[in-house]
C-alpha cells in the first residue's frame, strides 16, 4: 500500500514535472523563390516567478535587419562596416507577423519602438506563478544575406540560419530581453523544440536537432522532415544545396562538422575528433545531447587567432595540431552554449574563461613543448628572437596584454555590447581563460579543474549566473579568492608587483614587495638557483609595501611571477639578484626587427627603413628604436638614411614618454621632442626639432563611444638652409619658431561625422589663430553630405609685405611647421603640385589671391551623385592688407574612392570660369594619396578599437 501510494506520488511528480517543460512546436515550409519561410508555431511556456504576467515578451531576431536604425543596424556604423547600410532592400529581412492568438483568439502586439526586434504581446488572460500560456503564432520570415553576419542566404541560394524564428523572453523576476547586435548572445530559455520542415527535395538540411524522420512529398518536389530536441536553447538550421558535412561516431557523442580537414585523411580526422571528445567528456561531464554541430561559420566568426591564420604555405603548425584545436575550440564552445544556461549579454566572460581554460589545459596535457612560432621556432635567424622561445600557450595572456598596456581592456564582468571588438572577440576571453588559470594555480594547482568539472555537472541544462559561480567556488575552496571576483574580474585594474629591496643574512632573506596598483590580487614569490626553482610560496594581496621573510636556502636569485602565470604588466622589476648590486643590470641586447620583450635584457632593435620625397629620391636607412609588440610607456627611435638623389645622410629621431591613466578622463598625456633632417627644395636642406606634450581625453565609462578631445602644445624650430647660388629664392624666413596650441574634439562614425578644432601660433614675426569644424552625414537613402567649415586670422603680421610664406593658404598650405606628408612640397607645377591636402582654406581649384595675409573663411561641401562619385563646391571669402574682401568659389566632381585617404578632384567651374573646358585641363586635377602604412592601418584597426 505504502509502496503503491510512493509510485502514485512519484508518476504525479514526473507528470507534473514534464507538463511544466517548455514547449515550441514549429511547421515551416520554405519559399525559395520569395527568399521566405512560412511559419506556423505554438508557444507553451511556463511562468515560473511568483509574479502574475499580463505582458509577455518574445524575441524576434530577424526583424533586427528590418530599417536602418535598428540596434543591429546601428552596431554595423559604430564599426564602420557599411555593407549592411548600403545593401537592397531586397537584402534586409523582416518578419511578418499574420496573427498571434491565445486560446484561439486574437492578442495585442507590438514591436518595442527601441527594440524592434522585440515583440510585446498583452495577454488575453493573466498568467499566474506556476502556469503557461499557449500562444499560437502565424508569421513569414523574410531572410536577409549572409554578407551582414554570415547567416542568411548565400549568394549560391544556402540557408544558414541561426536565431530565424520567434522564442520566448526570459522573465527571473524582471524581463531580460534585448536586441540583436551580432553578438550571437540570445537569452533564450530552454525548451522542448519540434520541428517540421518543408523544403525543395534538392536541399538537404543539416540541424543539431535529433531527426524524426525525411519523407518525400512527391506532388510538389518537395520534402518534409521532423526534428525534435529536448531541453534546447539552439536550433541551427542549414538548408543546403550541396551537403559538405561529415560525421564522425565518438565514443562519446556523435559531431557533424563542415570545418576544413586541413587535407587529413578521414582515419586522421576519426582519431583527432574522439580525442577531443574524450577530452571534453573527462573534464565537463557527459554531453546531455547526441549530437554536436560545428560549422565553419561559427569557427570563422571565432577563429584561434594568432599564427593559425597565415596562408598555408607559412604555416608554422602541423595539419593535425592545426585542426585539433579548431574541433577543441568549436566543440568547447557549442557544448558550453549548449549546456550551461546563463545569460550571455552579462556572463559570458564564463563560458569565455572556462573555453580558454580548456584549450590551454588540453595544449598542456598534449602538447607541452608546442611553441608560439611552431615550427618557425627552430628555423635559423627566427630562432634568434625571444618570441620563438614562448610557449604556444603564452599567446592568451600576450594578446590580453596588448589591450592592457594600451590601456584599452575592459573588466570581463561588463556587457558583451558594451566591449570594444578586440576585447570581445580575444582580449576578455583570454583574460577570463589566464584568470581561471591564476586562480588555479593560486588555490593549488588542479583543484579549478576538479571544480570546474563538477559545477558543470551540477548545473548541466540549469540556468546559472556569476554570483551562483562565485558561491561555488567559496564554498569550495579555503583560499580567500574575493580578489578574483572583485579587483579581476570586476575592474581594469592592472597588475604590477616589484622587489623593493632584499637583506640578507647568514639563515634568513627579508624582502620588501611593492603593490604598484591599487588591488589586493596575491603574488607567487620565487627563490632561484642556477636557474631551477628552489622554493614557490604566495603572497596573499596587499595595498602599498609588504614585508616578509623567509629562510636563506643558499638561493642566487629572487623572482616575483617567475612562471608568469599572473597577466603582468611589467616583468622587468620582477627579480633581484642576490650576487651584488652589478649583477642586477640587464645586459644590452641588439636585435633585428620588433619582438616581444624579453624581461632579462635591456633591448635595442634594428631594421631597415626606406623613405621618399621628390628632393632626397628614395632613402634607405637603419631604424633603431625600443618598441616591443606591446606598448611601452618610453620610447626613443633614431633614423638615418641615405638619400640616393641628394646623396645626403637624412633622418629623424624622437623621444618620448606616455602616461596612461586607468579610468580617467585625462586617458594619455605623452611627453617628448623629436627632430628630422631632410632637403625641402632641390639641394636645400632643412633641420626641425620639437618638443611637445599631449593630452588626450575620452569617457572612460564607455571606450565604445568614438568621441575624443585632445589637447597639445609644441614648439616647433625651423632652420631652413638657403640656395647660395640665388637660383631658388627661400621663401620666407630661413630661421623660424613658433609656438603652437591646439584643441579638438572629435565623433568619427560612419553615419554621422563631426570634429572641430582649434589653432593657435605664436612667432616672433606673426601670430595667428583659427577654427576648423567637419560634418559628415549619411543619409537612409545612401546619400553623403559634407560641411567643412574654416576661418582663420592674424592677430599680428609683420611678415606680409615681403612673403606669403606665413599666410593662409586657399588651396594649397605652405606647410611651414612641416606637418604634411608633401611629396613634392616646393613644387609649383608638374604631377607632385597636384598632391592636395585639405587643410585652410581647403579649395580645389587654384585660384587668386592664393593667400591671405589678414584672414579667411572657406566653406566646403560635398554630396553623393552615385557611389563613390560626388558634387562638391567651395566658397570664401580672402582678406589681404590693403586690398578688398574677395569673394572665391569653385566646383567639381570628386571621386571618393577611399574617404580621407585615396580620393580625385576633378574641377569644372569657379572665378576661372569653364575650367573643364580650359587649356591643359590635366594639370588642374588635384589629388589626395596616403602612402603611410600606419595611417592606412587605421582604416582597419578602427573597427577592433
Amino acid at each position: 500500500m505504502n509502496l503503491n501510494f510512493t509510485s502514485f506520488l512519484s508518476c504525479l511528480f514526473i507528470c507534473l514535472f514534464a507538463s511544466s517543460q517548455n514547449k515550441i512546436d514549429i511547421y515551416a515550409t520554405f519559399d525559395i523563390e520569395n527568399k521566405s519561410i512560412n511559419i506556423e508555431q505554438t508557444i507553451e511556456y511556463f511562468n515560473t516567478s511568483n509574479v502574475t504576467l499580463d505582458t509577455i515578451y518574445l524575441t524576434d531576431w530577424s526583424n533586427s535587419y528590418s530599417e536602418k536604425d535598428t540596434p543591429l543596424a546601428e552596431r554595423f556604423a559604430e564599426e564602420f562596416k557599411n555593407t549592411f547600410h548600403f545593401a537592397k532592400d531586397e537584402d534586409r529581412g523582416f518578419t511578418l507577423i499574420n496573427s498571434i492568438k491565445q486560446n484561439n483568439t486574437n492578442t495585442s502586439f507590438s514591436y518595442l519602438d527601441k527594440h524592434p526586434d522585440i515583440l510585446k504581446v498583452v495577454l488575453n488572460s493573466p498568467l499566474a506563478p506556476n502556469k503557461s500560456y499557449t500562444l499560437k503564432l502565424s508569421y513569414t520570415v523574410q531572410i536577409a544575406n549572409d554578407k551582414f553576419t554570415r547567416y542568411g542566404i548565400t549568394e549560391e541560394g544556402d540557408y544558414n540560419l541561426r536565431y530565424w524564428y520567434i522564442t520566448p523572453a526570459v522573465f527571473n523576476g524582471e524581463w531580460k530581453y534585448f536586441s540583436n547586435k551580432n553578438l550571437d548572445d540570445a537569452f533564450v530559455p530552454k525548451a522542448d523544440i519540434s520541428l517540421e520542415v518543408n523544403y525543395p527535395n534538392n536541399y538537404t538540411l543539416i540541424s543539431e536537432l535529433d531527426e524524426e524522420f525525411t519523407k518525400e512529398i512527391n506532388e510538389n518536389n518537395t520534402k518534409s522532415t521532423l526534428l525534435k530536441g529536448k531541453d534546447r536553447i539552439n536550433s541551427k538550421l542549414f538548408l543546403n544545396k550541396k551537403d559538405t558535412y561529415k560525421t564522425v561516431e565518438t565514443d562519446f557523442f556523435t559531431v557533424e562538422s563542415n570545418i576544413d580537414e586541413e587535407n587529413l585523411e578521414p582515419e586522421e580526422v576519426a582519431i583527432v575528433t574522439d580525442k577531443v571528445a574524450g577530452f571534453i567528456t573527462k573534464n565537463l561531464g557527459s554531453y546531455p545531447h547526441k549530437k554536436v554541430l560545428l560549422t565553419k561559420i561559427d569557427y570563422k566568426k571565432s577563429p584561434i587567432y594568432g599564427l593559425n591564420l597565415l596562408p598555408d604555405f607559412v604555416r608554422p603548425f602541423s595539419d593535425t595540431f592545426q585542426y585539433e584545436l579548431k574541433i577543441l575550440k568549436s566543440t568547447l564552445h557549442n557544448y558550453l552554449e549548449n549546456t550551461l544556461l546563463i545569460n550571455p549579454r552579462e556572463d559570458q566572460w564564463l563560458i569565455d574563461g572556462i573555453q580558454t581554460y580548456y584549450l590551454m589545459k588540453y595544449v598542456e596535457e598534449f602538447y607541452p613543448d608546442m611553441k608560439i612560432l611552431g615550427k618557425l621556432a627552430n628555423v635559423w635567424g627566427v630562432r634568434a628572437f625571444h618570441a620563438s622561445d614562448l610557449k604556444f600557450n603564452d599567446q592568451y595572456n600576450f594578446l590580453y596584454m596588448h589591450m592592457a598596456r594600451s590601456n584599452l581592456d575592459q573588466p570581463l564582468d561588463m556587457p558583451k555590447d558594451s566591449l570594444l571588438k578586440f576585447n570581445k572577440n580575444i582580449a576578455n576571453k583570454y583574460k577570463a581563460g589566464v584568470g581561471l588559470k591564476y586562480l588555479d594555480e593560486y588555490m593549488d594547482l588542479n583543484s579549478m579543474n576538479k571544480m570546474l568539472t563538477q559545477y558543470l555537472i551540477e548545473n548541466k541544462l540549469e540556468t546559472t549566473t556569476s554570483e551562483a559561480f562565485k558561491d561555488y567556488l567559496k564554498t569550495h575552496t579555503d583560499k580567500n579568492i574575493n580578489w578574483f571576483f572583485d579587483d579581476y574580474l570586476g575592474t581594469s585594474k592592472k597588475i604590477d608587483f616589484k622587489i623593493k629591496s632584499v637583506e640578507k643574512t647568514d639563515d634568513s632573506l627579508t624582502i620588501t614587495i611593492k603593490n604598484k596598483k591599487d588591488h589586493l590580487m596575491p603574488v607567487s614569490l620565487f627563490t632561484i638557483k642556477n636557474d631551477s626553482v628552489i622554493s614557490k610560496q604566495w603572497i596573499e594581496g596587499f595595498k602599498g609595501y609588504k614585508t616578509i621573510t623567509i629562510a636563506n636556502n643558499d638561493a642566487d636569485k629572487l623572482a616575483l611571477n617567475y612562471d608568469t602565470t599572473i597577466p603582468e604588466m611589467n616583468l622587468r622589476n620582477n627579480w633581484k639578484s642576490l650576487g651584488g648590486f652589478l649583477s642586477n643590470n640587464k645586459p644590452l641586447q641588439f636585435r633585428l626587427f620588433k619582438d616581444i620583450e624579453d624581461p632579462n635584457y635591456s633591448q635595442v632593435f634594428f631594421m631597415p627603413e626606406f623613405a621618399y620625397n621628390f628632393y632626397d629620391g628614395f632613402s634607405p636607412g637603419l631604424k633603431l628604436y625600443n618598441k616591443t609588440l606591446l606598448s611601452k610607456n618610453f620610447l626613443y627611435k633614431l633614423s638615418p638614411k641615405y638619400a640616393i638623389k641628394s646623396k645626403q645622410i637624412v633622418g629623424s629621431a624622437s623621444v618620448s614618454y606616455a602616461d596612461r591613466r586607468e579610468n580617467k578622463r585625462n586617458y594619455y598625456t605623452k611627453y617628448g621632442i623629436g627632430g628630422e633632417y631632410y632637403n625641402y627644395a632641390p639641394n636645400l636642406s632643412y633641420t626641425s626639432y620639437t618638443p611637445y606634450v599631449d593630452f588626450r581625453f575620452r569617457d572612460p565609462d564607455n571606450l565604445r563611444d568614438n568621441r575624443k578631445s585632445s589637447l597639445s602644445f609644441r614648439y616647433v624650430n625651423i632652420d631652413r638652409e638657403v640656395d647660395p647660388t640665388g637660383e631658388f629664392e627661400t621663401d620666407g624666413e630661413p630661421k623660424y619658431s613658433v609656438f603652437n596650441a591646439r584643441y579638438g574634439e572629435s565623433d568619427p562614425n560612419l553615419k554621422n561625422f563631426s570634429a572641430w578644432n582649434t589653432d593657435l601660433q605664436l612667432a616672433k614675426n606673426f601670430g595667428k589663430i583659427s577654427a576648423t569644424a567637419e560634418f559628415r552625414k549619411l543619409t537612409e537613402g545612401n546619400r553623403q553630405y559634407n560641411l567643412r567649415l574654416y576661418a582663420g586670422s592674424f592677430i599680428y603680421n609683420k611678415t606680409y609685405q615681403d612673403t606669403d610664406f606665413f599666410s593662409f593658404a586657399l588651396d594649397r598650405p605652405t606647410d611651414y611647421l612641416f606637418d604634411y606628408d608633401y611629396l613634392g612640397r616646393s613644387e609649383e607645377a608638374g604631377l607632385l603640385s597636384q598632391q592636395l591636402v585639405v587643410s585652410e582654406g581647403g579649395f580645389k581649384s587654384q585660384l587668386e589671391p592664393a593667400f591671405a595675409n589678414q584672414w579667411i573663411t572657406t566653406a566646403n561641401t560635398s554630396t553623393t551623385i552615385w557611389r563613390y562619385i560626388m558634387a562638391y563646391g567651395d566658397l570664401g571669402l580672402v582678406k589681404n592688407h590693403g586690398k578688398n574682401p574677395k569673394f572665391v568659389y569653385d566646383a567639381g566632381i570628386r571621386l571618393n574612392l577611399v574617404e580621407d585617404y585615396f580620393e580625385l578632384y576633378l574641377p569644372v567651374y569657379s572665378n576661372l570660369g569653364w575650367e573643364i573646358a580650359q587649356p591643359n585641363y590635366d594639370q588642374s586635377i588635384r589629388f589626395i594619396v596616403t602612402l603611410s602604412p600606419q595611417t592606412l592601418l587605421k582604416l582597419f584597426t578602427r573597427r577592433w578599437y
